[in-house]
């Protein structure tokens, strides 16, 4: 038996155009808030060489699993927001929700990582620069 469904249909938050506009400004403006609060957080990380540490380092790279799990989801659902689409591909689905997870479990780990990191600050400092060195 094969099946034909190549496309998902997906349910949106009201059918009112005038409600989508609000919709769509306020998930735009709070993508890019993140966007560029999680950019900022990298850059200084980066450019300040007190922050070379390792609670900055899983930081910065929090920050950018930040980014890119935000970037698998919320530009397709602006776009079909704004084209008033509701079909997702099959494929396009898969790969969705594969670099949903990928970036989810990344952003898992680096917390587990800064939970170890605090962990050892707090509960073993004389040895916290020998462990945890660059």
């Amino acid at each position: 038996m094969t099946h034909k469904f190549r496309n998902f249909f997906m349910l949106v938050f009201s059918g009112n155009p005038g409600l989508q506009a609000f919709l769509f400004g306020l998930f735009l403006s709070m993508y890019l808030v993140n966007m560029l609060g999680n950019l900022l957080i990298i850059l200084a990380t980066i450019s300040d060489s007190h922050l070379h540490t390792p609670m900055y380092f899983f930081l910065s790279n929090l920050s950018f699993a930040d980014i890119c799990v935000t970037s698998t989801t919320v530009p397709k659902m602006l776009v079909n927001i704004q084209t008033q689409s509701k079909v997702i591909t099959h494929a396009g689905c898969i790969i969705q929700v594969f670099f949903f997870i990928l970036f989810t479990v990344l952003d898992d780990f680096l917390l587990t990582m800064m939970a170890y990191d605090r962990y050892m600050a707090i509960c073993h400092p004389l040895n916290y620069m020998v462990i945890m060195n660059p």
